[in-house]
Parts: structure tokens; sequence; C-alpha cells
């Protein structure tokens, strides 16, 4: 069985010959939901976004705080990623000691707000779960996870919906603990404020 850190590696290099495509296929988020976001933490200073992709919820997230760092371990995507002013792009490679990301971040007890839309799959949770706890503002600091899940619509519409993605399972790093598995429970070591 691969270790946390091995999957990890497989996830980086996962979407390299198709990082454009990821650009175009990823959905956005209603402007909204950066807003509720950004209602939960009384501070605006710093936020993280990781495994920020193209960085559309860095993006997002930047309209709220004066600095977001977008982080992700594939290179191709980061070289995708939209500019603004007030986002700093990071490549962070799993080989990166947990110090010197956090200091790359911001240093310890620095971050408002920790961002992972759709990619907590991918990421070696213990370690990462360390250095949320590092980074985070004590009280006050958030951590926002959020993925896909299957929907349910109707006897004629839902065998769409599964022949679409099981059509995608040859694309997906199946090997990785969580996968899009939203049944298996997913360790959360943090008070939770709202889940599906």
């Amino acid at each position: 069985m691969p270790t946390d850190q091995a999957q990890s590696k497989g996830m980086a290099g996962l979407y390299d010959k198709r990082a454009d495509f990821c650009v175009d296929a990823r959905p956005t988020y209603p402007t909204e939901w950066y807003s509720m976001l950004a209602a939960l933490t009384p501070h605006h200073s710093l936020a993280w976004d990781v495994s920020t992709g193209n960085g559309q919820v860095a993006i997002g997230v930047a309209k709220h705080y004066e600095l977001v760092v977008g982080t992700d371990v594939n290179e191709a995507r980061l070289k995708l990623a939209m500019p603004h002013p007030c986002i700093r792009y990071l490549h962070t490679s799993t080989s990166v000691p947990d110090d010197e990301l956090v200091d790359l971040i911001g240093g310890e007890n620095s971050v408002d707000l920790v961002t992972v839309a759709t990619a907590i799959y991918s990421l070696e949770l213990p370690k990462f779960y360390t250095i949320v706890k590092r980074l985070l503002k004590k009280p006050g600091g958030v951590i926002a996870v959020w993925g896909y899940f299957d929907i349910v619509v109707s006897p004629i519409f839902d065998p769409l919906i599964k022949r679409f993605r099981d059509s995608n399972i040859p694309y997906l790093d199946l090997k990785t603990p969580y996968g899009n598995n939203v049944s298996k429970p997913l360790p959360f070591p943090f008070e939770s404020w709202f889940r599906m």
C-alpha cells in the first residue's frame, strides 16, 4: 500500500499534461460563498488557499483578505494561475519541511482562513492538519474544506450522472485514502461548523 507521501507525489503529476483542461473544467463558486467565509473570521489579513491550481478560489478570497497565499504541488497548474495584486502563488513540493512551509506561508498563528476546495483527498492529512494547527490564528482562525458529491435529482437524470462520474474514474487517483468517496468519513480534527 502506498504511503500518504507517495500518494501526494502521484497527485502532483496527475494533472501535468492537462493542466489547461483543469482550468477550463473546474466549476466556479458564487461570490456569496466567499463573503460567508470571510464573515466567519474576525480578521482579514492572511488567507492560505491550499492546492490553489489556477487560483480561482484564491481570486474569490482575495476580495476579502489583504494577502492570499496560494500553494500547489503542481507547477504546471500554477503557471496558469490568474495574477492578482493580493495573491502570492508558491510551488510547494511534498519534500518542503514543515517549518519551512509554515514560514513561507506567514509563520505560526498568522492565518485567518485556510481554504481547500475539492483537494482534501490529495493531501497527506496528518501532516496537513499539523501545519494548519500551527498556522491558524488562535482564536478565530477558520479552515474551510469543500468538495464534490453525487447529486440525486430523478430516476431519469441520476443514471446519467452515474455514467458521467464512472467515465471519469480512469482520470482519478483512486489510491488516495479518501478519493471522492463522500460516504467515507474524513478525519477532521477541528470544530465543525457545517457538514453536509
